[in-house]
């Protein structure tokens, strides 16, 4: 009995995670950490509870960039993925290319937000709500609706109440880092 209510509990578990989880922009995102060691910026984080990196992607001359930029101090980091490997990816990167990856500092989990404003988004339709590192980087803000968001629980921390943050399903298994939906 002891093991059918234990099942139970993490079948409800994982359901309620799931339903966190946003399908409204496809997100696949896939960063092998082996092929970029540290001191690299998205392989640094992965260690640290409340650093997060905001990542967006470009392709420069068929070649895929992520562009990271730290929340605790706003450098910069391009990381070229220039392996077969890396190429062989579709990726997507969520509403506007773009998400929030790193490790909450209240609970330790690794976290997984759009980096878009739901608000906006969903107020006001179209992709150009950019969040931008606030308050030495433990808020988001909307400098369109003026919301701010904590990054560690993507909940409304300061402007007019509303949608949390867009969140993604996240799992790093020691080498890769995965997000999506």
């Amino acid at each position: 009995m002891r093991r059918l209510a234990w099942f139970c509990f993490c079948l409800l578990l994982a359901c309620n995670v799931e339903s966190n989880i946003s399908r409204e922009y496809r997100c696949n995102f896939i960063f092998d950490t082996s092929l970029h060691p540290m001191p690299c910026q998205l392989t640094a984080i992965l260690g640290n509870s409340g650093q997060f990196v905001k990542v967006e992607g470009r392709l420069v001359q068929g070649v895929q960039h992520w562009l990271t930029t730290r929340n605790y101090d706003n450098a910069t980091e391009d990381i070229v993925l220039r392996t077969e490997k890396e190429r062989q990816v579709s990726y997507a990167l969520g509403a506007a290319g773009s998400l929030i990856i790193g490790l909450s500092a209240y609970d330790h989990a690794l976290r997984c937000w759009d980096g878009q404003c739901p608000n906006c988004l969903a107020d006001l339709s179209g992709t150009t709500f950019p969040l931008v590192w606030q308050k030495n980087g433990l808020q988001l803000y909307c400098a369109n609706c003026h919301r701010s968001y904590d990054v560690n629980n993507g909940v409304v921390a300061a402007g007019e109440g509303g949608r949390q943050l867009m969140q993604y399903a996240t799992a790093f298994d020691g080498t890769v880092l995965r997000a999506w939906n």
